[in-house]
């Protein structure tokens, strides 16, 4: 390989990376000074000339002339009568520069120059698509799903960048075929080494933020602000929203007539139930409108630990605590509080858990007592799964207390 080509063939890999003409300079140049170093010991005395516009690449190595019995370094001096084979007239103390072929430095050489032109491609190439996903972080992108594995699914752009979408980004009920067109939002942007590694998310709240911009104009024209998302991917969501506008009711806007302008995100998330409330600096009102779509009756706020006992009918208690828990767990992420749920109604003789004791071992009551249930009653109002899942219990023993303090009121 001679100069002109490797500069010919490096020039088509440039312009195949679209790689600018500095940087291509800097690279050869780098390059060229490692190949040098290797065979020379130094690059300090060589002048590299890098004109990728014309093709032409040059390198002179310049040495000072000295008496041949003198010559100590031979990166830095010549022997005189080395240097009168090149020029019959040079004398001591005078320059040489001689130009250096690239087929003159070795097949080892030439190896070397080969693979570390293509590492240092490689890393600029690396640093681009980092710098560039980098930016983009949040926002929703599309591919095409290219390779599936069991813990994740490899997605490619329309320029051939891989992207990863792991199996806890992916939404419980996604099913992918190669070659579908995946939607996801870029979650984070990672380097592995020098390679970027792109991770995708469908579970994120994010995900739903940036499908709302893209489906409902007033989002995305900023007349409707999207105060907080929560969600249990796949199942359910919450999104709080709110208007400057007092002409634009910021729940109808997003909804649209009959779900219309909804039901293209609800579909896009595996028919993910969406719940849309207008938000209130209220704290009362917006923990009334989070557990929708249950009515509550009324509301006790503690502050200082952050808890909230929100008491509703009995024909309303499945639904504020929804299907596993989701409505009550939702709408506790959505106001920043615990909250718990009650069955609100007249108050009647109760009987501390405590006089239970025989019935119960004390660690039962123990656990119950961490959560609030002190009496029958209090443990009575609650549904089954709640408890469950509150007091750390198995649904044996809980469906057991049930019947043993319903007993006690049936007498």
């Amino acid at each position: 390989m001679d100069n002109q080509a490797l500069i010919e063939s490096f020039i088509e890999f440039k312009d195949e990376k679209n790689i600018d003409r500095i940087t291509l300079m800097a690279i050869l140049e780098d390059s060229l000074k490692l190949v040098l170093r290797k065979k020379y010991g130094s690059d300090e005395n060589f002048d590299i000339i890098v004109n990728p516009d014309k093709g032409d690449l040059e390198i002179w190595h310049n040495r000072v002339v000295v008496e041949d019995d003198e010559l100590e370094d031979e990166s830095a001096e010549i022997s005189l009568t080395d240097a009168r084979k090149i020029e019959e007239d040079f004398e001591v103390g005078e320059e040489v520069s001689e130009p250096v072929l690239i087929k003159d430095l070795g097949r080892r050489a030439i190896l070397t120059l080969s693979q570390n032109l293509k590492m240092k491609t490689l890393e600029h190439d690396y640093a681009n698509i980092y710098e560039k996903f980098k930016e983009l972080e949040g926002e929703i992108v599309s591919g095409e799903v290219h390779y599936i594995q069991r813990n994740h699914v490899i997605i490619v752009d329309d320029e051939q960048n891989e992207m990863i979408l792991p199996k806890q980004q992916q939404i419980p009920s996604d099913f992918f075929k190669k070659g579908e067109t995946v939607r996801a939002v870029i979650h984070e942007v990672v380097l592995k080494g020098n390679k970027p590694q792109i991770v995708l998310s469908r579970t994120s709240p994010v995900f739903m933020e940036r499908l709302f911009e893209q489906e409902i104009p007033e989002v995305y024209d900023g007349l409707i602000t999207i105060k907080k998302v929560v969600r249990m991917p796949g199942e359910k969501a919450k999104v709080a929203v709110e208007s400057y506008d007092d002409r634009i009711d910021p729940v109808g806007a997003c909804v649209g007539m009959r779900g219309s302008r909804i039901h293209t995100i609800v579909r896009e998330l595996r028919n993910e139930n969406i719940d849309v409330i207008n938000f209130t600096n209220n704290e009362e009102l917006m923990i009334q409108r989070a557990m929708s779509p249950a009515q509550v009756s009324r509301i006790e706020i503690d502050e200082e630990n952050k808890q909230v006992k929100v008491y509703v009918k009995s024909d309303q208690v499945s639904k504020a605590i929804g299907a596993k828990g989701s409505n009550v767990r939702l709408a506790s992420q959505l106001i920043g509080k615990e909250i718990d749920v009650f069955r609100d109604e007249p108050q009647e003789e109760d009987v501390e858990l405590i006089e239970f004791s025989e019935e119960f071992d004390d660690w039962v009551i123990e656990s119950l007592h961490k959560i609030g249930l002190d009496t029958a009653k209090s443990v009575l109002a609650q549904d089954v799964d709640y408890i469950v899942e509150k007091a750390d219990l198995e649904i044996e023993t809980v469906e057991a207390i049930m019947t043993i303090l319903a007993r006690e009121f049936e007498e």
